[in-house]
């Protein structure tokens, strides 16, 4: 398809300052076992493209599922009318936004395709984990899944880019629910479920296929476990709890254009204003956060984001100071900040507007060990089972699946209905100690939604073992 519509769109290129066809071909399939019973699969292709018009400083845009070159054409018109209706009428002047201008592409590594398996395989693989669940009566609900979404893009511009990309994305998925009375509990494989980039393989790297008993017993033993306390107290986040932590209070606070208020009626703004890049204290001097689309293995790792620019590695946060926005080059030059590729859309329906991509925790010196040896009394805590945060994204209070106190640096007590609370910035900067490489390890979010009209995204979310002091914690119901 890409010789295709390099071709269709040479011949529909309109004369103007600038235009981009972004052309988007998603095949997404799901599969689910509940309760031991296969539910109905999840099939999907979505197909179409997406024009871009800069003339005269307005800007249009115009999506299509007709990839014909009259379609195409329509799209082309259609842009055009709305960058003249834009012209003098925008936040700012997009003949003054540089453009790049790129040729690459972007191929996700897989060793085992989706296809390699027959249906039939992936199918028994859910239901011998299924068939794991069921320890007793008190686990009266369970569910099972593996998706796969293929997506292949395209990118040409009028100025000479052409960048094709390919995306396998891999998320398998097994929650638990147990009840006792009024009690019931919940245990996760991973929080949101999880998601990779990848084939197949991804599923032995992280061990799914045996880990359905190991989970249902520890739903069980949270429904036994005593209430957790209340308390301010030392608090040690697991990998897959700090995914939600970064996404939350660094990811969509550093949205830029979330920080010029273009998200206020939807998501909200952000408590990070534009004059505290480069000297605000966001955390304590162990804080080290990157956007990295460099790890092959995570959920949005990228080489161009979807206006074209090249994406590399960069810190956002250096030894705790804010460094970068999460700006993309419309953003950026609205600003006068230096930012990021991070342009990205949902699909080919809607237009890039500054989202995280992969947003990593950076590993630092401390084994798990240490940090539980050097913990007189704290709780640890894992796997998310609740958030919730100002528009500001600032206040949040957060509840996690399990909890397990920590008394004179041993962990003793699993309890359960853990949750804690805290300020963005004040909870980073009692950051006091980071895990090393050994407990680092990659997640994904397959469902975050921001925009209007709403896009939901996957975002790559990285981190090691944290501990943080001073935070309060508190049981729930």
């Amino acid at each position: 398809m890409h010789d295709v519509i390099k071709k269709r769109f040479k011949k529909i290129m309109p004369t103007v300052d600038f235009c981009s066809l972004r052309y988007v071909e998603t095949r997404s399939e799901e599969l689910s076992v509940r309760q031991n019973v296969t539910e109905p699969l999840f099939k999907a292709l979505d197909v179409g493209a997406m024009i871009t018009v800069i003339e005269q400083g307005g800007l249009g845009y115009a999506a299509t599922s007709d990839l014909s070159e009259a379609g195409l054409r329509r799209a082309v018109s259609q842009a055009q009318q709305w960058a003249k209706l834009s012209q003098n009428r925008m936040v700012i002047d997009f003949t003054n936004v540089p453009m790049s201008v790129e040729q690459g592409h972007y191929h996700a590594k897989v060793a085992k395709p989706w296809d390699s398996w027959s249906m039939a395989d992936k199918l028994d693989l859910l239901h011998r984990e299924s068939a794991q669940c069921h320890l007793n009566d008190k686990i009266v609900d369970w569910i099972v899944s593996l998706g796969a979404i293929s997506k292949e893009q395209v990118y040409l511009t009028n100025l000479g880019s052409e960048i094709t990309q390919t995306h396998h994305y891999i998320f398998p998925g097994l929650r638990v629910t147990a009840n006792q009375g009024v009690d019931t509990q919940f245990r996760s494989f991973h929080s949101f479920g999880g998601g990779w980039q990848g084939g197949l393989e991804i599923l032995e790297q992280i061990g799914f296929g045996n880990q359905g008993s190991k989970i249902a017993e520890e739903a069980l033993q949270l429904l036994e476990a005593p209430n957790c306390p209340t308390q301010t107290t030392d608090l040690v986040l697991t990998p897959d709890q700090m995914m939600l932590q970064i996404h939350e209070s660094i990811g969509h606070p550093l949205e830029l254009d979330r920080i010029l208020g273009d998200e206020r009626n939807y998501a909200g703004t952000s408590f990070v204003t534009l004059d505290m890049f480069g000297h605000y204290q966001y955390g304590s001097s162990l804080l080290n956060v990157t956007f990295d689309p460099t790890i092959s293995n995570q959920l949005a790792s990228y080489a161009f984001d979807d206006e074209g620019s090249p994406a590399t590695k960069e810190y956002l946060i250096r030894d705790g100071i804010l460094q970068k926005p999460l700006g993309s080059a419309i953003s950026q030059a609205r600003t006068g900040l230096a930012g990021v590729a991070n342009a990205r859309a949902t699909d080919w329906k809607r237009p890039p507007i500054d989202r995280m991509a992969n947003l990593n925790v950076e590993p630092g010196a401390s084994s798990f060990a240490e940090m539980i040896s050097g913990i007189e009394r704290g709780i640890l805590m894992k796997t998310n089972l609740s958030w919730s945060i100002d528009d500001s994204r600032n206040k949040f209070q957060f509840g996690c699946e399990w909890g397990q106190l920590i008394e004179q640096g041993e962990l003793t007590q699993v309890v359960k209905n853990p949750n804690y609370r805290g300020i963005s910035a004040t909870f980073w900067r009692n950051l006091k100690q980071v895990g090393n490489a050994d407990t680092f390890e990659v997640f994904g979010v397959p469902s975050c939604g921001k925009g209007e009209p709403n896009q939901v995204i996957t975002v790559g979310h990285a981190a090691p073992i944290c501990v943080f002091a001073d935070v309060d914690v508190f049981g729930g119901v």
